[in-house]
């Protein structure tokens, strides 16, 4: 283990430890790393001495913060295709992690976003601590939620999935284990000794045993408190009614809301709704997956994306130049456009 590598890879006991190295980019995921990673999962998963999987982020402060945008920004600006292959990988690997075969337990303390949950949330063991801040944040750059976060959103109880997709607000413990993405809470002071009793474990039951033994009540969340407005206002068939029914609902947490809104991406806020409800239509996992990659070659070959990218990090003067500016002005024709099969270009994970 060469402590200078974005992933750091050591067994323990019976378990191997994947550790996202990139502290200072709260680990944001590279096309390496994502490539890391899965060549681990498929050797630990025919490997016997291996019996589970933890992954965590160095640095302290979050697991991972998603991809690294910058790159992708850069990719576009010179004309190449990098991106497109990162997110084949990506999304590949995110399936991998869904079926895995033995316990992987993501251990999801502090920043969480994006990429983050693409390798955390489809595991089947995975742990939220107070610091913990789960997010798809991805309309605020022009962007649709990826790494199956459509799937996800889509499955979580009445309308909070869609309300977190279109907004991507970040959620604590509590929220996040509501929302079906995230299993148990440990406080962040018991990690390590979490990590020890691990080592022991020699069968999932055991796996979830331990985990269960460092466990305990998550301290409240906020969603369930609003759950009735959120519920009544994303039920709508629009981004435009979605917006007016929290404008007009009289309660100060909507109408921020709809504020919160009306500063994202109108092209990324159509497709995103569009993206969410026809996941709930789908197979599953992978059909997601394979709905998503269109989506984001799609953003990729777009205005928004860059523009968010251009507005939130690379000039960081927040305010971007959206095109369409309304979502009035977002056509139907133009969402569509984004769902379209990519012929020979498919992901076809559903299909394999």
């Amino acid at each position: 283990m060469n402590d200078d590598e974005p992933v750091l890879l050591h067994t323990e006991g019976h378990v191997l430890h994947i550790t996202l190295n990139r502290p200072r980019a709260l680990n944001a995921l590279t096309h390496t790393m994502v490539r890391i990673v899965d060549e681990a999962l498929v050797l630990a998963a025919d490997d016997d001495a291996v019996t589970a999987v933890v992954i965590d982020g160095a640095g302290g402060r979050g697991l991972c913060a998603g991809g690294d945008i910058r790159s992708i920004y850069e990719d576009a600006r010179a004309g190449r295709r990098a991106s497109v292959d990162f997110w084949r990988d990506e999304y590949r690997l995110n399936a991998r992690i869904a079926g895995f075969p033995k316990p992987y337990v993501a251990l999801m303390d502090g920043i969480v976003m994006g990429g983050g949950v693409g390798v955390s949330a489809h595991g089947d063991v995975r742990v939220v601590t107070e610091r913990s801040r789960v997010a798809m944040p991805e309309t605020g750059i022009g962007f649709v939620p990826d790494v199956g976060g459509t799937y996800l959103l889509a499955c979580a109880p009445g309308e909070l999935g869609t309300h977190l997709a279109l907004t991507g607000r970040a959620v604590g413990a509590a929220d996040a284990i509501l929302c079906g993405l995230a299993d148990h809470f440990v406080p962040s002071d018991r990690l390590a000794g979490l990590t020890t009793a691990l080592a022991a474990s020699t069968t999932p039951g055991e796996v979830t045993e331990t985990v269960l033994r460092f466990a305990a009540d998550a301290p409240e969340g906020e969603l369930t408190a609003h759950r009735a407005w959120i519920d009544a206002c994303y039920a709508a068939d629009t981004v435009e009614e979605i917006i007016g029914r929290l404008a007009d609902s009289g309660l100060p947490a909507a109408k921020e809301t709809a504020d919160t809104l009306l500063a994202a991406s109108p092209t990324a806020l159509k497709v995103t709704l569009a993206a969410v409800r026809r996941a709930r239509r789908l197979s599953g996992l992978e059909a997601a997956l394979d709905q998503e990659f269109r989506v984001s070659c799609r953003a990729f070959e777009g205005h928004d994306l860059m523009e968010g990218v251009r507005a939130r990090i690379i000039d960081k003067d927040r305010t971007p130049r959206w095109i369409p500016a309304e979502p009035r002005e977002v056509t139907d024709a133009e969402v569509a456009r984004h769902f379209e099969p990519l012929g020979d270009q498919e992901l076809g994970l559903a299909s394999t």
